[in-house]
């Protein structure tokens, strides 16, 4: 009986941790889902299990498909990402910023990490680059090769191969690539 597996499955427990993750209220879920908050609300305490229906609205007032939030889309407890395999931005012809997630887009995860290649005068925040991160964000930067400056919040912080940062990235911040011949990479975790 599919609403004893959806019972069954931690859906409940879930739905509040994500919701938690995107900071939004029973309220904002409801307005969002069309799902009444007194339902959600039991359903996140397990006190009764959702319809295929319902459950369907939840997850897209989540932003998620339906096998994403029941995790019908996972494989297990180990995520592989293979290089072949990572998301890529935009191009960046126009830019001379190229990145790449390197984490699965599981949902409710809180950490992304990303390899981030600027060419040489090139700076990030420019169009098609990921958004402003929400608040509370976090947002450390490990530079694996060449040099490439911070400007976090009007600072400019210059870090060289090897070094590694620590931010408030929720703060207007973007990285450049001050040399005038030398391709820069850098690996970032964001944190929510």
């Amino acid at each position: 009986m599919l609403a004893i597996e959806l019972a069954d499955s931690g859906v409940g427990t879930r739905i509040r941790a994500l919701r938690g993750a995107m900071s939004m209220s029973l309220r904002d879920l409801a307005e969002r889902s069309g799902v009444s908050a007194p339902m959600l609300s039991q359903v996140e305490r397990g006190e009764t299990s959702p319809t295929l229906q319902v459950a369907s609205r939840i997850a897209a007032g989540l932003e998620l498909r339906l096998s994403q939030l029941l995790r019908l889309d996972e494989d297990g407890a180990v995520t592989i990402v293979r290089s072949s395999d990572r998301r890529k931005g935009p191009s960046a012809a126009k830019s001379g910023h190229r990145y790449e997630i390197l984490t699965p887009p599981l949902p409710g995860q809180r950490a992304e990490l990303s390899r981030h290649t600027l060419a040489p005068r090139a700076v990030t925040g420019g169009p098609g680059d990921p958004p402003m991160h929400e608040p509370g964000s976090r947002e450390t930067a490990l530079v694996e090769s060449g040099s490439v400056a911070l400007v976090c919040d009007g600072e400019r912080h210059v870090l060289g191969e090897g070094d590694c940062v620590t931010f408030d990235a929720d703060l207007p911040h973007h990285f450049e690539n001050p040399a005038d011949n030398n391709e820069a990479v850098s690996a970032g975790l964001r944190r929510s």
